[in-house]
């Protein structure tokens, strides 16, 4: 099993919730934003061992397909911060075929499939020509609606987000599996996964 890439890093994102018709992506080039990846389906699987002790420590292992690709990533506790979620995340990505081996391997080591999810992504760069420490912008359209994340430093973050007309009282630092809980709740249904009902997919509203 080959990886193409790996890394490590300490990733400091928040979420922003998105209201449904919103012209979020005219907003974004008018702030000299670029499309750096088009609009592609990921499938999203998290595993932890029978106790649950990476959820309950606030960690995170991921295994994500898309676009003939598999990603596996470790996110480590979240550091304290009132307003944005830092923590330690290491990944290394491969083909699909390789891909169906880690997952065969995470399973061997003892660990199971705990939640899956689904969503479009689109990620926005800003403009070459900006000045200082720039960050990413991925929008995401879920099946329980539509986010905004937004990953750099924290000041790249408010700014970004307050030249949107938000401010930090709308961040959000909750994972997606906690987000579909918590709508689950709301309208009183039982969780599963958070996958999208139908083979055809929804367009894009932005």
């Amino acid at each position: 099993m080959k990886g193409n890439h790996s890394a490590a890093s300490t990733e400091t994102e928040i979420k922003l919730w998105i209201p449904p018709g919103r012209a979020l992506e005219s907003r974004l080039r008018r702030l000299g934003f670029r499309v750096a990846a088009p609009r592609r389906f990921e499938r999203n699987a998290l595993f932890d061992f029978e106790d649950r002790c990476l959820s309950k420590d606030g960690a995170m292992l991921r295994l994500r397909s898309e676009n003939g690709r598999s990603l596996l990533t470790f996110k480590g506790s979240a550091r304290p911060s009132k307003r944005y979620k830092i923590r330690r995340e290491i990944e290394v990505e491969v083909d699909d075929a390789a891909g169906q081996s880690l997952r065969t391997i995470l399973r061997a080591a003892g660990l199971r499939q705990v939640f899956r999810y689904e969503k479009f992504r689109t990620t926005y760069a800003p403009s070459p020509r900006a000045r200082g420490p720039q960050g990413l912008a991925f929008f995401d359209e879920t099946p329980i609606g539509n986010y905004l994340e937004l990953e750099g430093t924290p000041q790249w973050i408010d700014r970004t987000a307050r030249s949107l007309g938000l401010s930090p009282e709308a961040y959000i630092t909750a994972s997606y599996a906690k987000l579909y809980l918590d709508a689950c709740r709301r309208r009183g249904v039982k969780p599963g996964n958070m996958v999208f009902r139908k083979v055809h997919r929804p367009k894009r509203k932005t």
